[in-house]
């Protein structure tokens, strides 16, 4: 059984969580400020969804990271190699309450996240559609929303393609993060924020 972990509980991975929760699927939540911090988002999401350390969360075979941009690295450091685990990145390179774009000084902002996970293989995925959708119902207009992914291991994207599945959506493979990547990032890229449905 793959074990997930989710590390930030802002409005991405806290709608992530639900997504789980609502699939009958278990995850480990943490955030900067300790368990005690999510014990309602816990409490609601019983008994699918609990609350846990970085460290723990971190250690799932998939960990969804979705953090505010500027404290990204400081919920990183200190964490062990990543020994080959799968690490779904879904930040964006903006924040509350500005909304301006970080510097990324030419580079994807999950070339940026790859670098502050050593030895994770790291696929870009959950973070182009707004929260309310990834944690509504997936099943629209008669058909299957779409999470878009990408990354640069086969495998890894099998996984996170499995779990995307799993949750109810169309996965879309973009192929590398190089393109899928750049089509996804927000700000910048064509596709985020665009409600796409797949019809069978």
């Amino acid at each position: 059984m793959t074990s997930i972990g989710i590390i930030g509980a802002g409005n991405i991975g806290a709608a992530f969580a639900r997504a789980l929760a609502r699939n009958g699927i278990a995850a480990t939540i943490a955030n900067s400020r300790g368990p005690e911090s999510l014990s309602g988002l816990a409490a609601e999401l019983a008994p699918h969804i609990s609350a846990g350390t970085i460290q723990a969360a971190a250690q799932a075979d998939i960990v969804l990271i979705a953090v505010p941009w500027s404290k990204l690295q400081a919920a990183l450091s200190g964490l062990p190699h990543w020994g080959g685990r799968i690490v779904i990145d879904a930040n964006n390179p903006i924040e509350a309450p500005l909304f301006k774009p970080a510097e990324l000084n030419g580079r994807l902002s999950t070339e940026i996240v790859t670098g502050l996970v050593p030895g994770a293989r790291v696929v870009k995925a959950f973070n182009h559609l707004s929260p309310a959708l990834v944690a509504a119902d997936p099943r629209a207009e008669g058909g299957e929303r779409v999470l878009f992914y990408s990354g640069d291991d086969a495998a890894a994207k099998a996984g996170v393609a499995a779990l995307i599945g799993r949750l109810g959506f169309a996965g879309i493979d973009l192929g590398p993060i190089s393109i899928g990547g750049k089509l996804t990032q927000f700000p910048g890229g064509a596709l985020p924020a665009i409600n796409f449905v797949k019809f069978a």
